[in-house]
């Protein structure tokens, strides 16, 4: 240890056991080699350098010579008759203005577009960037066309870029009913708190008055028993519907619900696939509701239930930006009683009109006045919006709402899935902006969706399928655990929380995620024992 060298190694090994072996020179090759002068070497040896032939290059070559136009312009260079100024000719290749001059080769012209555009290093740019990349090395004449069609007709672009445009599907309005409560919408407010026993809200509104009733009901609910409620509260005050506009709840697509309507001869409206402003109107209402709710028992979420009926008062006693009328006034005939009595001794001036108005008139009035509310509204929504159609036979991919919230993997892979799953061939157009797709035989998700769900497939270039994910009939993205791989305890807030690898149904071993055990229990109570 007399080097300078060593004895600075020496302070920064001092405090760790070692032991300085010697290591003779044929056992430590790398060290030995590196000690040797070569001209000490006494055998022969070769060092050589090893590089993959650039074969693209001599495809080009091979191209050049079966291109009559390109051959043209080299024999015009060659003679001297071709402006030099824009055309070079190196190592048997052809260049133009800096830049490779590719042949009339629909092959080279897609290897160079994949190259720049569909390989890590082109990223899936978009047209301009890949047209900037493409312009600043090849040349060729249509380039800027090619480009644009080689991006646009992109299977991976198309699966997995979002569309920079408006919506699909120009605004359809329901038609205009004739009579009140012949025609009306039905959903639910879920996700309240228990109050009195009930935590859901049924929400009733009839599509022509926009009367509405707001009916607690407690949870869980089934066919049967909303169909009971919906007797005792609607069809005592109101009678049978000709139409009921609902979601596609699982309630609403029960057997028994479809089949006690169609024994009254009520038809029932379901809303496409993924596209919940069929049903609107309700949705509305129930923000409406809300509000309402949140305002006067804000302070005391659990007695809500007590707010209900003034909140079905307050609603419908209150005057329509669509029908200018109050849904009170619009089913009865006269306005609603005043909130502030007649005092007397004050002046009354009361206009007598509305005790002319007939039924009739106010039915007219109605549907003058909602007539005209949906020329407005459409006309504005079709401002964003895009009309968009398909044939029958027409590929087409399909885009899929995201994992519910309470789902408890919803975040395992969101950012990363694909936007549009298919392509899947048109097999029926449903109506002015639904479709019909042959979806693959084990899907349980329902075949018909709204057009703005759709996207063209463009191109023949490649049938990258990318399957659909697991889905239940409704068409909710709901992932189920089917085994569960591994333990372990994990140190949160102070505490020890036990999670556990799922394996779920319909994906691979490398797709399990770690999963706190007390919310899987808490999802998926009848599944848990089933896979410990």
């Amino acid at each position: 240890m007399g080097t300078p060298l060593q004895q600075k190694w020496i302070t920064k090994l001092l405090g760790y056991e070692f032991v300085v072996e010697y290591k003779q020179g044929k056992e430590n090759k790398v060290a030995d080699a590196l000690s040797r002068k070569m001209e000490d070497q006494k055998e022969g040896k070769l060092y050589a350098i090893t590089a993959p032939a650039n074969t693209w290059l001599e495809q080009l070559r091979t191209n050049y010579a079966i291109d009559p136009k390109l051959q043209q312009i080299i024999k015009n260079l060659e003679q001297g008759s071709l402006a030099s100024q824009n055309y070079k000719q190196r190592d048997g290749l052809l260049f133009y203005k800096g830049r490779l001059y590719i042949p009339a080769s629909k092959e080279l012209r897609e290897q160079i577009l994949y190259l720049l555009h569909s390989s890590p290093q082109g990223g899936h740019s978009g047209f301009h960037k890949t047209l900037h990349r493409a312009k600043s090395e090849f040349y060729w004449e249509g380039m800027r066309k090619e480009v644009r069609r080689f991006i646009k007709e992109c299977d991976i672009c198309q699966q997995n870029k979002s569309e920079n445009i408006h919506p699909a599907g120009l605004l359809q309005p329901l038609p205009i009913p004739t009579k009140v409560w012949t025609d009306i919408s039905l959903d639910f407010i879920e996700g309240l708190p228990n109050s009195e026993s009930y935590s859901v809200i049924m929400v009733v509104v009839d599509r022509l008055s926009k009367y509405a009733h707001f009916i607690p009901i407690s949870h869980p609910y089934t066919a049967s028993k909303i169909a009971q409620v919906f007797l005792a509260n609607i069809f005592k005050l109101h009678g049978l519907p000709n139409s009921i506009v609902t979601d596609r709840d699982p309630t609403f697509t029960s057997t028994f619900w479809k089949e006690l309507f169609k024994l009254q001869g009520t038809t029932l409206k379901f809303s496409s696939a993924y596209h919940p402003q069929t049903d609107g109107q309700t949705e509305i209402v129930n923000k409406m509701v809300e509000q309402y709710l949140r305002c006067f028992s804000g302070d005391k979420p659990k007695g809500w239930v007590k707010w209900l009926p003034l909140a079905e008062w307050w609603y419908n006693t209150n005057i329509h930006a669509s029908t200018k009328l109050s849904p009170f006034e619009s089913v009865y005939g006269y306005p609603p009683p005043k909130l502030i009595p007649y005092t007397p001794g004050t002046t009354q001036l009361q206009e007598v009109e509305n005790t002319l108005k007939t039924r009739d008139e106010i039915i007219r009035i109605l549907r003058t006045n909602l007539q005209l509310a949906q020329d407005r509204m459409k006309k504005f929504a079709d401002i964003k919006r895009t009309a968009r159609s398909f044939n029958i036979g027409d590929l087409v991919y399909l885009r899929l709402q995201p994992y519910k919230q309470q789902s408890v993997v919803q975040r395992r892979n969101l950012k990363l899935s694909p936007r549009f799953y298919g392509p899947y061939r048109v097999l029926e157009k449903i109506g002015t902006v639904a479709y019909r797709l042959e979806l693959p035989p084990k899907a349980k998700i329902h075949p018909v969706f709204h057009v703005s769900c759709l996207k063209e497939k463009l191109g023949e270039r490649h049938q990258l399928v990318v399957t659909l994910p697991p889905a239940d009939k409704d068409g909710v993205i709901r992932l189920e655990p089917e085994e569960i791989l591994h333990r372990r305890l994990k140190k949160k807030k102070n505490h020890a929380v036990t999670e556990v690898l799922v394996k779920w149904k319909g994906l691979g071993e490398d797709e399990a995620s770690w999963v706190e055990y007390s919310t899987l229990v808490n999802e998926f109570p009848d599944l848990v024992d089933k896979v410990i």
